[in-house]
C-alpha cells in the first residue's frame, strides 16, 4: 500500500487551517459591530431619558405630529360685529348666493358639495344645513332659481352648467336631485359669474374672454354678447331682470337690455347704457335691489354711486352720485357689494372687508384678515341687515352697522319735513327700531 507524501499532507493542513482562521475572524467582526451599534443606540435612548422598549414607539408618534401640523388649520378671526361663522365646508368656498325669499343661503366650496343654509338659524348657536354632493366633479358658482326650488352651477372640471332640483322630504329637509343632462359646452375661456333672470325667461353665463351667452332654460343659447372689453373681469343680470352688464379691461361698464316679446318670447339683446367716468379698468360692479342704483370700483383707486333710473331710449345718461377714494384697488383686484338700499357699499380686497356710507362717502367700518385665502365672494343678506364673506373653508357674517346708522340719518331728515301726525308716527318707529340696534350692538354713536 503506497502512502501519501508528507510535504503534501502539511500544505493540506494549513491551507484547512488558513480558511477556519479567516471564518472565525469575520465572525467575531460582525458580532463586535453589532453590539457597538447596540451600545450606542442604548447610550443615546438613555442621555435622550426615553426607555428602551419606547423608542421606535416615540419615533412613530412624531411622524404622526408631523402630519398633523401639515393639515390646513381653520382661520380664526373675532370682531365685536361678527354675528356669526358657518364652517361645514371642508374645502375652500368660491361662491355663494342668497335665495329670493330670504330662507336660505347656497354655498359651494372644492369639497365636491354644494350647502343648502337656513338664514333663520344665524343668529343661534347653531347653524344646520343640508348637503347636496357635485359627483365626479366640484362646483365654483351657484345661484338659486327664482322660485326657490332648484339652483345652478357651474362645474369646474365639466365647464358647464349642472342644475339641480330641490324636492322637499316630509321631515322638512330637502333631497337634491341632478337633472339628466348638463348644458352643452359652449364656453371657449373660464366662466367667471352665472345667473338666473328673476323672471325665470333667461340664463346668463360670463366668460373671462369677451364672451356673455345668454340661455334659454332648457339649455339653447338664444344669444351670444361680444363685450369688446378685451377680456371680462365681472358680469351679472340686474335684480330687474332687464339689464345685464359687464366690466373689464376699459374704464367703463357697459349695460344691455335682453328683450322678450308680450308673450314671453325671446326677442334680442340690445345696448342701453354705460357707466363712464372711470379713467382706469373696472374690477367689479352691483345694482342695488331695484335696479335704480349702481356701485363700480376700478383700478384707478376710486369707487363710485350711479343713478341709473334713467330713460336711455331718450339718450339719457346715467347720473354719478357719488365718487370715494379706495387706493387697494389700485394694486390688487377688488370686488364690492352694494346693500338692498344702497346705502351702505361693502369693499373687499385681499382678505379684508371695509364698509362705507354712500351718502356721505365715509368709510365706517373696516375688518382686516377676516379669511386665511383672498376672499372670493361678497353679499349682503335680503333684509341688507347682514353681510357675508368667503374665502376659505367658512362663511363669515357681520352686523351691518352702518346700515342702521344711515337709517337713523334718513328719518331724522324726513322727520323735520314730516307734514302728518301718521306720518311721523311711522318714521319715529323706524328710528327708534334703528337706535336699539346700534345700542344692542355697542355702536350707537353718542
Amino acid at each position: 500500500m503506497e502512502l501519501p507524501q508528507l510535504p503534501e499532507l502539511m500544505g493540506l493542513s494549513l491551507l484547512l487551517g488558513l480558511l477556519a482562521l479567516m471564518a472565525t475572524a469575520a465572525v467575531a467582526r460582525g458580532w463586535l459591530r453589532a453590539e457597538e451599534e447596540t451600545s450606542s443606540r442604548t447610550a443615546g435612548q438613555k442621555a435622550n431619558g426615553l426607555p428602551l422598549d419606547k423608542s421606535l414607539r416615540s419615533k412613530k408618534q412624531k411622524q404622526h405630529q408631523r402630519v398633523r401640523k401639515e393639515k390646513p388649520q381653520q382661520h380664526n378671526f373675532t370682531h365685536r360685529l361678527l354675528a356669526a361663522a358657518l364652517k361645514s365646508h371642508s374645502g375652500n368656498i368660491s361662491c355663494m348666493d342668497f335665495s329670493s325669499n330670504g330662507k336660505y343661503l347656497a354655498t359651494c366650496a372644492d369639497d365636491r358639495t354644494v350647502r343648502i343654509w337656513s338664514t333663520k338659524d344665524f343668529l343661534q348657536r347653531e347653524h344646520r344645513s343640508m348637503r347636496a354632493n357635485v359627483e365626479l366633479d366640484h362646483a365654483t358658482l351657484v345661484r338659486f332659481s327664482p322660485d326657490c326650488r332648484a339652483f345652478i352651477v357651474w362645474l369646474a372640471n365639466g365647464d358647464t352648467l349642472r342644475v339641480f332640483k330641490m324636492t322637499k322630504r316630509e321631515d322638512g329637509g330637502y333631497t337634491f336631485t341632478a337633472t339628466p343632462e348638463d348644458f352643452p359646452k359652449k364656453h371657449k375661456a373660464p366662466v367667471i359669474n352665472i345667473g338666473i333672470a328673476d323672471t325665470g325667461k333667461f340664463i346668463m353665463t360670463a366668460s373671462s374672454d369677451t364672451t356673455i351667452l345668454i340661455w334659454n332654460l332648457k339649455g339653447h343659447v338664444l344669444s351670444t354678447i361680444n363685450t369688446n372689453q378685451m377680456n371680462n373681469t365681472h358680469a351679472a343680470i340686474s335684480p330687474c331682470s332687464r339689464f345685464v352688464a359687464s366690466c373689464g379691461f376699459t374704464p367703463d361698464v357697459k349695460v344691455w337690455e335682453v328683450c322678450f316679446g308680450k308673450k314671453g318670447d325671446f326677442q334680442e339683446v340690445v345696448r342701453a347704457f354705460e357707466l363712464k367716468g372711470h379713467s382706469a379698468a373696472v374690477h367689479f360692479f352691483a345694482f342695488s335691489n331695484d335696479s335704480r342704483r349702481m356701485a363700480s370700483v376700478s383700478k384707478d383707486g376710486t369707487w363710485k354711486l350711479w343713478d341709473t333710473d334713467v330713460e336711455y331710449k331718450k339718450q339719457q345718461d346715467p347720473y354719478l352720485l357719488r365718487t370715494g377714494c379706495f387706493e387697494e384697488a389700485s394694486t390688487m383686484p377688488c370686488r364690492l357689494a352694494l346693500s338692498p338700499d344702497a346705502q351702505v357699499l361693502a369693499l373687499a380686497s385681499g382678505s379684508s372687508i371695509h364698509l362705507y356710507n354712500t351718502r356721505r362717502g365715509e368709510k365706517e367700518e373696516c375688518f382686516e384678515q377676516v379669511h386665511g385665502e383672498c376672499i372670493t365672494d361678497l353679499s349682503f343678506d335680503i333684509t341688507g341687515r347682514l353681510l357675508a364673506s368667503c374665502g376659505d373653508r367658512a362663511v363669515r357674517l357681520f352686523h351691518n352697522t352702518p346700515g342702521h346708522r344711515a337709517v337713523v340719518e334718513e328719518m331724522q331728515g324726513l322727520l323735520k319735513r314730516a307734514s302728518n301726525e301718521s306720518t311721523r308716527q311711522r318714521l319715529q318707529q323706524q328710528l327708534t327700531q334703528a337706535q336699539e340696534a346700534l345700542r344692542s350692538l355697542g355702536a350707537l354713536k353718542k
